[in-house]
Protein backbone atom coordinates (compact mmCIF):
# COMPACT_ATOMS: atom_id res chain seq x y z
CA UNK A 1 0.00 0.00 0.00
CA UNK A 2 3.10 2.27 0.88
CA UNK A 3 4.57 1.34 -2.69
CA UNK A 4 1.36 2.49 -4.32
CA UNK A 5 0.67 5.39 -2.58
CA UNK A 6 4.54 6.71 -2.88
CA UNK A 7 4.18 6.26 -6.65
CA UNK A 8 1.03 8.18 -7.09
CA UNK A 9 2.94 10.90 -5.05
CA UNK A 10 5.98 10.62 -7.19
CA UNK A 11 3.66 11.06 -10.32
CA UNK A 12 1.48 14.37 -9.05
CA UNK A 13 4.93 15.50 -8.06
CA UNK A 14 6.59 14.69 -11.53
CA UNK A 15 3.53 16.38 -13.10
CA UNK A 16 3.92 19.53 -11.07
CA UNK A 17 7.89 19.64 -11.63
CA UNK A 18 7.01 19.11 -15.73
CA UNK A 19 5.27 21.95 -15.58
CA UNK A 20 7.37 24.38 -14.03
CA UNK A 21 9.40 26.99 -15.93
CA UNK A 22 13.12 27.34 -14.64
CA UNK A 23 14.75 30.52 -15.66
CA UNK A 24 18.61 31.33 -14.81
CA UNK A 25 19.95 33.87 -12.95
CA UNK A 26 19.99 36.57 -15.67
CA UNK A 27 16.04 35.78 -16.73
CA UNK A 28 15.14 36.41 -13.15
CA UNK A 29 16.91 39.68 -13.05
CA UNK A 30 15.53 40.75 -16.46
CA UNK A 31 11.71 40.16 -14.68
CA UNK A 32 12.68 42.03 -11.30
CA UNK A 33 13.42 44.88 -12.96
CA UNK A 34 11.10 44.83 -15.17
CA UNK A 35 8.00 44.85 -13.67
CA UNK A 36 5.18 45.72 -16.60
CA UNK A 37 5.91 44.32 -19.73
CA UNK A 38 3.77 46.55 -22.28
CA UNK A 39 1.75 44.76 -24.96
CA UNK A 40 0.35 45.88 -28.10
CA UNK A 41 -2.38 43.64 -30.04
CA UNK A 42 -4.56 43.68 -33.36
CA UNK A 43 -7.23 45.73 -32.21
CA UNK A 44 -9.78 43.85 -34.77
CA UNK A 45 -8.69 40.61 -35.45
CA UNK A 46 -11.75 38.21 -33.73
CA UNK A 47 -11.82 35.65 -33.26
CA UNK A 48 -7.50 35.76 -32.89
CA UNK A 49 -7.61 39.25 -30.67
CA UNK A 50 -9.88 42.28 -30.58
CA UNK A 51 -9.88 45.15 -27.97
CA UNK A 52 -13.42 45.51 -26.65
CA UNK A 53 -15.00 48.42 -25.41
CA UNK A 54 -13.86 48.13 -22.09
CA UNK A 55 -10.22 48.43 -23.34
CA UNK A 56 -10.24 44.31 -22.61
CA UNK A 57 -8.09 41.93 -25.02
CA UNK A 58 -10.12 38.95 -25.90
CA UNK A 59 -9.76 36.21 -28.39
CA UNK A 60 -7.61 33.17 -29.25
CA UNK A 61 -4.29 35.46 -28.61
CA UNK A 62 -5.65 36.59 -25.63
CA UNK A 63 -6.40 33.15 -23.87
CA UNK A 64 -2.75 31.85 -24.97
CA UNK A 65 -1.20 34.72 -23.68
CA UNK A 66 -3.05 34.44 -20.53
CA UNK A 67 -1.53 30.39 -19.80
CA UNK A 68 2.01 32.49 -20.72
CA UNK A 69 1.58 34.95 -18.19
CA UNK A 70 0.43 32.56 -15.19
CA UNK A 71 2.97 30.44 -15.89
CA UNK A 72 5.82 33.06 -15.70
CA UNK A 73 3.71 35.21 -13.27
CA UNK A 74 4.11 38.17 -15.64
CA UNK A 75 2.55 41.74 -15.33
CA UNK A 76 1.46 42.33 -18.88
CA UNK A 77 0.21 45.72 -19.52
CA UNK A 78 -2.37 46.53 -22.48
CA UNK A 79 -1.56 49.40 -24.78
CA UNK A 80 -4.88 50.36 -26.39
CA UNK A 81 -5.23 51.41 -30.19
CA UNK A 82 -7.92 51.73 -32.99
CA UNK A 83 -6.02 50.26 -35.95
CA UNK A 84 -3.31 47.95 -36.86
CA UNK A 85 -1.01 50.41 -39.05
CA UNK A 86 -1.36 52.47 -35.30
CA UNK A 87 -0.10 49.13 -33.63
CA UNK A 88 2.61 48.63 -35.46
CA UNK A 89 4.15 52.31 -35.44
CA UNK A 90 3.73 51.90 -31.67
CA UNK A 91 6.27 48.93 -31.97
CA UNK A 92 8.24 50.28 -34.30
CA UNK A 93 8.72 53.44 -31.62
CA UNK A 94 9.35 50.94 -28.65
CA UNK A 95 6.38 52.29 -26.98
CA UNK A 96 4.99 48.00 -26.98
CA UNK A 97 7.79 45.73 -25.31
CA UNK A 98 5.87 42.94 -27.37
CA UNK A 99 3.23 42.05 -29.97
CA UNK A 100 0.80 39.72 -29.01
CA UNK A 101 0.22 37.43 -32.60
CA UNK A 102 1.97 37.89 -35.33
CA UNK A 103 3.65 36.16 -38.38
CA UNK A 104 7.65 36.47 -38.73
CA UNK A 105 8.51 38.65 -41.74
CA UNK A 106 12.57 39.85 -42.94
CA UNK A 107 10.80 43.26 -43.05
CA UNK A 108 9.47 42.80 -39.31
CA UNK A 109 13.07 41.37 -38.76
CA UNK A 110 14.44 45.43 -38.51
CA UNK A 111 12.91 45.68 -35.45
CA UNK A 112 11.65 42.91 -33.42
CA UNK A 113 12.52 39.38 -32.52
CA UNK A 114 10.21 36.17 -32.65
CA UNK A 115 9.41 33.07 -30.53
CA UNK A 116 8.61 30.29 -31.33
CA UNK A 117 5.13 29.43 -32.98
CA UNK A 118 2.62 29.77 -30.28
CA UNK A 119 -0.44 29.03 -32.83
CA UNK A 120 -0.66 27.61 -36.59
CA UNK A 121 -3.40 28.33 -39.00
CA UNK A 122 -4.10 27.29 -42.34
CA UNK A 123 -4.10 30.53 -44.89
CA UNK A 124 -6.96 30.29 -47.25
CA UNK A 125 -8.39 31.54 -50.58
CA UNK A 126 -11.92 32.84 -50.18
CA UNK A 127 -13.70 33.71 -53.35
CA UNK A 128 -17.30 33.61 -54.69
CA UNK A 129 -19.73 30.66 -54.19
CA UNK A 130 -19.82 29.80 -58.03
CA UNK A 131 -15.86 30.13 -58.26
CA UNK A 132 -14.52 26.91 -58.68
CA UNK A 133 -11.61 25.23 -56.49
CA UNK A 134 -8.00 27.05 -57.36
CA UNK A 135 -5.50 24.38 -56.98
CA UNK A 136 -2.82 26.57 -58.52
CA UNK A 137 -2.50 30.10 -57.95
CA UNK A 138 0.83 30.98 -60.09
CA UNK A 139 -1.61 30.41 -62.95
CA UNK A 140 -4.45 33.02 -62.45
CA UNK A 141 -4.44 36.31 -63.57
CA UNK A 142 -7.08 37.59 -60.63
CA UNK A 143 -7.54 40.33 -58.18
CA UNK A 144 -6.96 39.81 -54.51
CA UNK A 145 -7.75 42.02 -51.71
CA UNK A 146 -4.84 41.68 -49.03
CA UNK A 147 -5.43 43.84 -45.58
CA UNK A 148 -1.80 46.47 -45.58
CA UNK A 149 0.79 45.19 -43.08
CA UNK A 150 0.66 41.95 -42.98
CA UNK A 151 2.59 38.91 -43.84
CA UNK A 152 0.82 37.72 -46.51
CA UNK A 153 0.38 40.60 -48.44
CA UNK A 154 3.79 41.24 -48.40
CA UNK A 155 4.66 37.28 -49.67
CA UNK A 156 1.73 37.25 -52.14
CA UNK A 157 3.45 40.79 -53.62
CA UNK A 158 6.65 39.11 -53.97
CA UNK A 159 5.78 35.23 -55.37
CA UNK A 160 2.52 36.11 -57.32
CA UNK A 161 3.47 38.98 -59.92
CA UNK A 162 0.34 37.68 -62.04
CA UNK A 163 -2.14 38.63 -59.12
CA UNK A 164 -3.46 42.08 -58.63
CA UNK A 165 -3.56 43.06 -55.44
CA UNK A 166 -6.01 45.60 -53.89
CA UNK A 167 -4.77 46.82 -50.39
CA UNK A 168 -7.34 47.48 -47.43
CA UNK A 169 -7.72 48.58 -44.20
CA UNK A 170 -8.81 45.60 -42.39
CA UNK A 171 -10.40 42.17 -43.53
CA UNK A 172 -14.03 42.78 -43.07
CA UNK A 173 -13.30 45.66 -45.71
CA UNK A 174 -11.64 42.52 -47.82
CA UNK A 175 -14.07 40.48 -47.24
CA UNK A 176 -16.61 43.22 -48.43
CA UNK A 177 -14.98 43.55 -51.89
CA UNK A 178 -15.29 40.15 -52.87
CA UNK A 179 -18.85 39.94 -51.54
CA UNK A 180 -19.85 43.00 -53.79
CA UNK A 181 -17.35 41.99 -57.12
CA UNK A 182 -14.45 44.38 -56.76
CA UNK A 183 -12.38 41.65 -55.92
CA UNK A 184 -11.84 38.01 -57.51
CA UNK A 185 -10.12 36.67 -54.12
CA UNK A 186 -9.08 37.46 -50.80
CA UNK A 187 -6.65 35.24 -48.59
CA UNK A 188 -7.19 35.05 -44.96
CA UNK A 189 -6.68 32.30 -41.80
CA UNK A 190 -9.00 29.61 -41.60
CA UNK A 191 -10.53 30.25 -38.68
CA UNK A 192 -11.07 33.76 -39.24
CA UNK A 193 -12.99 32.89 -42.79
CA UNK A 194 -15.38 30.07 -40.71
CA UNK A 195 -15.99 32.77 -38.26
CA UNK A 196 -16.33 35.88 -40.31
CA UNK A 197 -18.83 34.12 -42.69
CA UNK A 198 -21.25 32.58 -39.57
CA UNK A 199 -20.92 36.14 -38.16
CA UNK A 200 -21.94 38.21 -41.25
CA UNK A 201 -23.78 35.74 -42.56
CA UNK A 202 -22.23 35.54 -46.28
CA UNK A 203 -23.01 32.24 -47.78
CA UNK A 204 -22.37 33.40 -50.81
CA UNK A 205 -18.50 33.35 -50.08
CA UNK A 206 -16.48 29.93 -49.70
CA UNK A 207 -13.17 28.61 -49.74
CA UNK A 208 -11.69 28.22 -52.90
CA UNK A 209 -7.93 27.43 -52.14
CA UNK A 210 -5.45 26.52 -50.02
CA UNK A 211 -2.05 27.47 -50.71
CA UNK A 212 0.81 25.44 -50.05
CA UNK A 213 3.26 26.58 -47.58
CA UNK A 214 1.53 29.79 -47.16
CA UNK A 215 0.41 28.84 -43.32
CA UNK A 216 0.21 31.06 -40.35
CA UNK A 217 2.98 30.52 -37.90
CA UNK A 218 1.52 32.85 -35.11
CA UNK A 219 4.01 34.12 -32.65
CA UNK A 220 4.84 37.00 -30.50
CA UNK A 221 7.25 39.81 -31.21
CA UNK A 222 9.16 41.39 -28.80
CA UNK A 223 11.36 44.32 -29.05
CA UNK A 224 14.56 43.79 -30.76
CA UNK A 225 17.09 44.97 -28.04
CA UNK A 226 15.77 43.00 -25.09
CA UNK A 227 15.71 39.72 -27.05
CA UNK A 228 16.24 37.75 -23.61
CA UNK A 229 12.82 38.34 -22.96
CA UNK A 230 11.97 36.35 -26.14
CA UNK A 231 13.77 33.44 -24.39
CA UNK A 232 11.66 33.67 -20.94
CA UNK A 233 8.50 33.22 -23.26
CA UNK A 234 9.42 30.76 -25.03
CA UNK A 235 10.73 28.32 -22.56
CA UNK A 236 6.28 29.01 -21.45
CA UNK A 237 5.22 28.47 -25.44
CA UNK A 238 6.71 24.60 -24.95
CA UNK A 239 4.88 24.01 -22.14
CA UNK A 240 1.43 24.97 -23.96
CA UNK A 241 -0.34 21.15 -25.07
CA UNK A 242 -2.30 20.88 -28.16
CA UNK A 243 -5.34 20.01 -25.74
CA UNK A 244 -4.88 23.84 -24.13
CA UNK A 245 -4.99 25.00 -27.79
CA UNK A 246 -7.48 22.47 -29.24
CA UNK A 247 -10.20 23.97 -26.38
CA UNK A 248 -9.24 27.51 -26.68
CA UNK A 249 -10.03 27.54 -30.83
CA UNK A 250 -13.35 25.67 -29.75
CA UNK A 251 -14.32 28.07 -27.37
CA UNK A 252 -14.74 30.44 -30.48
CA UNK A 253 -15.07 29.01 -33.78
CA UNK A 254 -15.86 25.33 -35.39
CA UNK A 255 -14.12 25.14 -38.39
CA UNK A 256 -15.25 22.75 -41.30
CA UNK A 257 -13.31 22.51 -44.71
CA UNK A 258 -15.20 21.34 -47.93
CA UNK A 259 -12.47 21.03 -50.48
CA UNK A 260 -13.43 20.09 -54.09
CA UNK A 261 -11.24 19.73 -56.18
CA UNK A 262 -10.58 18.78 -60.11
CA UNK A 263 -10.67 15.30 -58.85
CA UNK A 264 -13.22 15.33 -56.09
CA UNK A 265 -15.34 16.38 -58.47
CA UNK A 266 -14.71 13.65 -60.85
CA UNK A 267 -15.40 10.95 -58.28
CA UNK A 268 -18.60 12.85 -57.03
CA UNK A 269 -19.81 12.79 -61.12
CA UNK A 270 -18.47 8.65 -61.04
CA UNK A 271 -20.21 7.78 -57.96
CA UNK A 272 -23.51 9.43 -59.06
CA UNK A 273 -23.06 7.94 -62.71
CA UNK A 274 -23.28 4.86 -61.25
CA UNK A 275 -25.88 5.17 -58.56
CA UNK A 276 -27.50 6.23 -61.58
CA UNK A 277 -26.63 3.70 -63.85
CA UNK A 278 -27.64 0.88 -60.41
CA UNK A 279 -31.04 3.13 -60.16
CA UNK A 280 -31.71 2.71 -63.92
CA UNK A 281 -30.77 -1.52 -63.96
CA UNK A 282 -33.15 -1.83 -60.72
CA UNK A 283 -35.95 0.04 -63.05
CA UNK A 284 -35.23 -2.01 -65.90
CA UNK A 285 -35.04 -5.78 -63.48
CA UNK A 286 -38.76 -4.13 -61.90
CA UNK A 287 -40.22 -3.25 -65.15
CA UNK A 288 -39.32 -6.68 -67.26
CA UNK A 289 -40.19 -8.39 -63.71
CA UNK A 290 -43.68 -6.12 -64.20
CA UNK A 291 -44.19 -6.74 -67.96
CA UNK A 292 -43.53 -10.49 -67.33
CA UNK A 293 -46.12 -10.16 -64.89
CA UNK A 294 -48.69 -8.80 -66.94
CA UNK A 295 -48.05 -10.37 -69.88
CA UNK A 296 -48.83 -13.25 -68.14
CA UNK A 297 -51.76 -12.06 -66.77
CA UNK A 298 -53.07 -10.86 -70.16
CA UNK A 299 -52.26 -14.40 -71.56
CA UNK A 300 -54.27 -15.80 -68.86
CA UNK A 301 -57.32 -13.44 -69.48
CA UNK A 302 -56.59 -14.70 -73.10
CA UNK A 303 -56.83 -18.20 -72.54
CA UNK A 304 -60.03 -17.36 -70.68
CA UNK A 305 -61.73 -15.38 -72.96
CA UNK A 306 -61.06 -18.14 -75.40
CA UNK A 307 -62.71 -20.37 -73.19
CA UNK A 308 -65.57 -17.94 -72.58
CA UNK A 309 -66.40 -17.82 -76.12
CA UNK A 310 -65.72 -21.69 -77.08
CA UNK A 311 -67.97 -22.01 -74.28
CA UNK A 312 -70.49 -20.11 -75.98
CA UNK A 313 -69.81 -21.58 -79.48
CA UNK A 314 -70.68 -24.46 -77.74
CA UNK A 315 -74.19 -23.95 -76.88
CA UNK A 316 -74.47 -23.02 -80.35
CA UNK A 317 -73.27 -26.33 -81.81
CA UNK A 318 -75.61 -27.72 -79.11
CA UNK A 319 -78.29 -26.12 -80.56
CA UNK A 320 -77.23 -27.16 -84.45
CA UNK A 321 -77.16 -30.53 -83.01
CA UNK A 322 -80.08 -30.74 -82.05
CA UNK A 323 -81.85 -29.76 -85.26
CA UNK A 324 -79.64 -32.57 -86.62
CA UNK A 325 -80.82 -35.29 -84.52
CA UNK A 326 -84.50 -34.35 -84.35
CA UNK A 327 -84.05 -34.90 -88.16
CA UNK A 328 -82.55 -38.42 -87.45
CA UNK A 329 -85.11 -39.33 -84.41
CA UNK A 330 -87.98 -38.52 -86.42
CA UNK A 331 -87.15 -41.20 -89.35
CA UNK A 332 -86.30 -43.58 -86.74
CA UNK A 333 -89.33 -42.90 -84.58
CA UNK A 334 -91.49 -43.13 -88.73
CA UNK A 335 -89.71 -46.57 -89.21
CA UNK A 336 -90.61 -48.02 -85.54
CA UNK A 337 -93.99 -46.67 -86.19
CA UNK A 338 -94.46 -48.20 -89.54
CA UNK A 339 -92.75 -51.69 -88.10
CA UNK A 340 -95.12 -51.60 -85.38
CA UNK A 341 -98.05 -51.29 -87.51
CA UNK A 342 -97.24 -53.51 -90.17
CA UNK A 343 -96.41 -56.45 -87.62
CA UNK A 344 -100.11 -55.62 -86.14
CA UNK A 345 -101.21 -55.93 -89.46
CA UNK A 346 -99.68 -59.54 -90.40
CA UNK A 347 -97.83 -57.85 -93.53
CA UNK A 348 -94.84 -59.67 -94.81
CA UNK A 349 -91.63 -56.98 -94.55
CA UNK A 350 -89.41 -59.02 -96.47
CA UNK A 351 -91.75 -58.52 -99.60
CA UNK A 352 -91.71 -54.41 -98.83
CA UNK A 353 -89.45 -52.52 -100.93
CA UNK A 354 -90.21 -49.21 -99.69
CA UNK A 355 -89.93 -50.43 -95.93
CA UNK A 356 -86.67 -51.75 -96.59
CA UNK A 357 -85.03 -48.53 -98.19
CA UNK A 358 -86.74 -46.46 -95.07
CA UNK A 359 -83.93 -48.77 -92.97
CA UNK A 360 -81.04 -47.93 -95.23
CA UNK A 361 -81.87 -44.25 -94.64
CA UNK A 362 -82.37 -44.59 -91.10
CA UNK A 363 -79.18 -46.26 -90.80
CA UNK A 364 -77.60 -43.34 -92.53
CA UNK A 365 -79.12 -40.91 -90.33
CA UNK A 366 -77.77 -42.66 -87.06
CA UNK A 367 -74.38 -43.32 -88.82
CA UNK A 368 -74.77 -39.34 -89.17
CA UNK A 369 -75.83 -38.41 -85.44
CA UNK A 370 -72.89 -40.61 -84.40
CA UNK A 371 -70.19 -38.61 -87.05
CA UNK A 372 -72.00 -35.21 -85.91
CA UNK A 373 -71.71 -36.21 -82.11
CA UNK A 374 -68.28 -37.28 -82.63
CA UNK A 375 -67.17 -33.77 -84.42
CA UNK A 376 -68.80 -31.92 -81.89
CA UNK A 377 -67.13 -33.97 -79.10
CA UNK A 378 -63.44 -33.02 -80.96
CA UNK A 379 -64.16 -29.61 -81.04
CA UNK A 380 -64.70 -29.48 -77.42
CA UNK A 381 -62.25 -31.48 -76.46
CA UNK A 382 -58.63 -29.32 -75.07
CA UNK A 383 -55.97 -30.92 -76.86
CA UNK A 384 -52.24 -29.67 -75.78
CA UNK A 385 -50.31 -32.15 -78.36
CA UNK A 386 -50.16 -30.62 -81.99
CA UNK A 387 -50.70 -32.95 -84.74
CA UNK A 388 -50.82 -33.00 -88.80
CA UNK A 389 -54.15 -32.67 -90.36
CA UNK A 390 -55.63 -31.42 -93.98
CA UNK A 391 -57.31 -27.95 -93.43
CA UNK A 392 -60.14 -29.29 -96.35
CA UNK A 393 -60.67 -32.31 -93.61
CA UNK A 394 -60.59 -29.45 -90.71
CA UNK A 395 -63.02 -26.64 -92.69
CA UNK A 396 -65.31 -30.12 -93.60
CA UNK A 397 -65.64 -30.69 -89.55
CA UNK A 398 -66.82 -26.86 -88.96
CA UNK A 399 -69.22 -27.65 -91.91
CA UNK A 400 -70.57 -30.61 -90.20
CA UNK A 401 -71.56 -28.74 -86.80
CA UNK A 402 -73.62 -25.98 -87.96
CA UNK A 403 -75.09 -27.57 -91.03
CA UNK A 404 -78.77 -26.61 -90.23
CA UNK A 405 -77.63 -23.21 -89.47
CA UNK A 406 -75.77 -23.09 -92.96
CA UNK A 407 -78.80 -24.50 -94.29
CA UNK A 408 -81.12 -21.94 -92.46
CA UNK A 409 -79.50 -19.33 -93.73
CA UNK A 410 -79.00 -20.53 -97.40
CA UNK A 411 -75.42 -20.28 -97.31
CA UNK A 412 -73.48 -21.25 -100.30
CA UNK A 413 -69.86 -22.51 -99.26
CA UNK A 414 -67.60 -22.99 -102.22
CA UNK A 415 -64.17 -24.80 -101.35
CA UNK A 416 -61.61 -24.54 -104.02
CA UNK A 417 -58.87 -27.55 -102.94
CA UNK A 418 -55.85 -26.38 -105.39
CA UNK A 419 -53.25 -28.20 -102.98
CA UNK A 420 -53.98 -30.89 -100.52
CA UNK A 421 -52.34 -28.53 -97.43
CA UNK A 422 -51.29 -30.04 -94.13
CA UNK A 423 -50.31 -28.48 -91.39
CA UNK A 424 -48.97 -29.90 -87.72
CA UNK A 425 -50.99 -27.70 -84.99
CA UNK A 426 -53.80 -27.83 -82.54
CA UNK A 427 -56.67 -28.67 -85.18
CA UNK A 428 -59.49 -27.88 -82.69
CA UNK A 429 -58.12 -24.60 -82.22
CA UNK A 430 -58.05 -24.52 -86.42
CA UNK A 431 -61.57 -25.31 -86.15
CA UNK A 432 -62.38 -22.30 -84.35
CA UNK A 433 -61.36 -20.05 -86.86
CA UNK A 434 -63.70 -21.53 -89.39
CA UNK A 435 -66.38 -21.21 -87.27
CA UNK A 436 -66.02 -17.89 -86.75
CA UNK A 437 -65.82 -16.82 -89.91
CA UNK A 438 -68.50 -18.44 -91.02
CA UNK A 439 -70.61 -17.60 -87.87
CA UNK A 440 -69.58 -13.82 -88.64
CA UNK A 441 -70.65 -14.24 -92.21
CA UNK A 442 -73.89 -15.32 -91.53
CA UNK A 443 -74.59 -12.52 -88.99
CA UNK A 444 -73.75 -9.97 -91.47
CA UNK A 445 -75.72 -11.85 -94.18
CA UNK A 446 -78.67 -11.11 -91.43
CA UNK A 447 -77.72 -7.90 -90.65
CA UNK A 448 -77.58 -6.89 -94.53
CA UNK A 449 -80.45 -8.77 -95.22
CA UNK A 450 -78.52 -10.43 -98.29
CA UNK A 451 -80.63 -13.04 -99.81
CA UNK A 452 -77.72 -15.69 -101.48
CA UNK A 453 -74.90 -15.36 -99.14
CA UNK A 454 -71.78 -17.01 -100.60
CA UNK A 455 -68.44 -18.07 -99.05
CA UNK A 456 -65.37 -18.77 -101.12
CA UNK A 457 -62.76 -21.38 -99.68
CA UNK A 458 -59.01 -21.06 -101.43
CA UNK A 459 -56.57 -23.71 -100.48
CA UNK A 460 -53.15 -22.95 -102.03
CA UNK A 461 -49.83 -24.27 -101.21
CA UNK A 462 -49.01 -21.34 -98.98
CA UNK A 463 -52.44 -19.50 -98.35
CA UNK A 464 -55.95 -19.94 -97.37
CA UNK A 465 -58.04 -17.56 -99.23
CA UNK A 466 -61.58 -16.55 -97.28
CA UNK A 467 -63.89 -14.51 -99.45
CA UNK A 468 -67.69 -13.62 -99.13
CA UNK A 469 -70.65 -11.16 -100.57
CA UNK A 470 -71.68 -10.06 -97.31
CA UNK A 471 -70.79 -5.81 -97.50
CA UNK A 472 -67.47 -6.68 -95.75
CA UNK A 473 -66.25 -4.30 -92.71
CA UNK A 474 -66.15 -0.25 -92.15
CA UNK A 475 -62.67 1.47 -92.92
CA UNK A 476 -61.74 2.11 -89.37
CA UNK A 477 -62.29 -1.40 -88.56
CA UNK A 478 -60.01 -2.46 -91.11
CA UNK A 479 -57.48 0.14 -89.83
CA UNK A 480 -57.89 -1.04 -86.10
CA UNK A 481 -57.29 -4.36 -87.11
CA UNK A 482 -54.07 -3.30 -89.41
CA UNK A 483 -53.01 -1.42 -86.28
CA UNK A 484 -53.63 -4.79 -84.23
CA UNK A 485 -55.79 -2.49 -82.20
CA UNK A 486 -59.45 -3.98 -83.01
CA UNK A 487 -61.29 -4.76 -80.19
CA UNK A 488 -63.42 -7.83 -81.42
CA UNK A 489 -62.42 -11.11 -79.56
CA UNK A 490 -62.74 -13.42 -82.76
CA UNK A 491 -60.16 -11.63 -84.58
CA UNK A 492 -57.73 -11.66 -81.78
CA UNK A 493 -58.57 -15.04 -80.85
CA UNK A 494 -57.84 -16.11 -84.64
CA UNK A 495 -54.34 -14.25 -84.54
CA UNK A 496 -53.42 -16.22 -81.62
CA UNK A 497 -53.84 -19.08 -82.75
CA UNK A 498 -52.34 -18.59 -86.46
CA UNK A 499 -49.30 -17.53 -84.61
CA UNK A 500 -48.70 -20.07 -82.63
CA UNK A 501 -48.13 -22.34 -85.92
CA UNK A 502 -45.73 -19.20 -87.58
CA UNK A 503 -49.19 -18.21 -89.47
CA UNK A 504 -50.63 -14.58 -90.23
CA UNK A 505 -53.33 -13.36 -92.01
CA UNK A 506 -54.16 -10.11 -93.65
CA UNK A 507 -57.70 -8.24 -94.01
CA UNK A 508 -59.38 -5.85 -96.83
CA UNK A 509 -62.72 -4.89 -97.74
CA UNK A 510 -63.70 -6.22 -101.84
CA UNK A 511 -66.38 -5.32 -104.14
CA UNK A 512 -69.56 -6.46 -101.92
CA UNK A 513 -67.12 -8.11 -99.03
CA UNK A 514 -64.55 -8.92 -97.26
CA UNK A 515 -61.31 -10.76 -98.52
CA UNK A 516 -58.80 -12.27 -95.16
CA UNK A 517 -55.83 -14.63 -96.65
CA UNK A 518 -53.94 -16.72 -94.18
CA UNK A 519 -50.38 -17.25 -95.24
CA UNK A 520 -46.92 -18.60 -93.66
CA UNK A 521 -43.99 -16.91 -93.85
Amino acid sequence: MKKVLFLLIFIFLGSILSNEIELNKEEKEYLNKKKVIKMCVDPDWFPFEIINQDNIHEGISADLIKIIKDKLNLNIELIPTKTWDETIELSQKRECDILSFLNETSKRKEWLVFTKPIFTDQNVLVGRAERKYIEDISKENLSIALPRQTAMSERFANDFPNLTIIPTSTEDEAFKLVEEYKADLTLRSLIITAYTIKKNGLFNLKIVGEPKDYENYLRIGVRKDEPILKDILDKAIVKISKKDVDNIVNKYVTVVVNKTTTLTTAFWVLGIFIIIILIILLWNYLLNKKVKIELKKNEQQQIKLMEQKRKAQIGELLGNISHQWRNGLAQISSLNLEMILMYQLNKDLQKNSDFYQRLKDTENSIKFMVETMNTFLGYYKEEKNHKEFQIKENIDNVLKLIDIEIKNSNLNIEIIENFNLKIVANDNEWMHIWLNLITNTIKASKNHNITNPNVKITINENSIIYTDNCKGLEEKTIKEIKNNQQEGLGLKMTKKILEKSSWFFSVENIQNGIKIVFYKK
